[in-house]
């Protein structure tokens, strides 16, 4: 079974190292669960399953780095690695 979780992004850094080479720019993303205790908004059922958490994502791929914006959501999906994909 998949859970599913919701995160906002709270903020972005980038670093750029000494222009070398080996070295990448690289983006780090600080996301963290999205809840409500208000009954009326439509995350308040999701947070009751849901109710903190974070995650930090250090990116040096450029494709992704436009991927993530921040205050936007994302939904998550942890599905659990099976023997033949590892």
């Amino acid at each position: 079974m998949a859970v599913i979780a919701k995160f906002k992004v709270d903020r972005i850094s980038d670093y750029s190292p000494k222009p070398e080479p080996g070295h990448v720019e690289t983006r780090t993303v600080f996301l963290s669960a999205v809840y409500s205790d208000d009954p009326a908004n439509p995350n308040h059922s999701w947070s009751k399953w849901t109710p903190s958490g974070q995650v930090t994502i250090n990116i040096t791929n450029p494709d992704a780095f436009n991927q993530f914006v921040a205050g936007d959501e994302y939904f998550v999906t942890f599905d659990k690695v099976v023997e033949s994909e590892k």
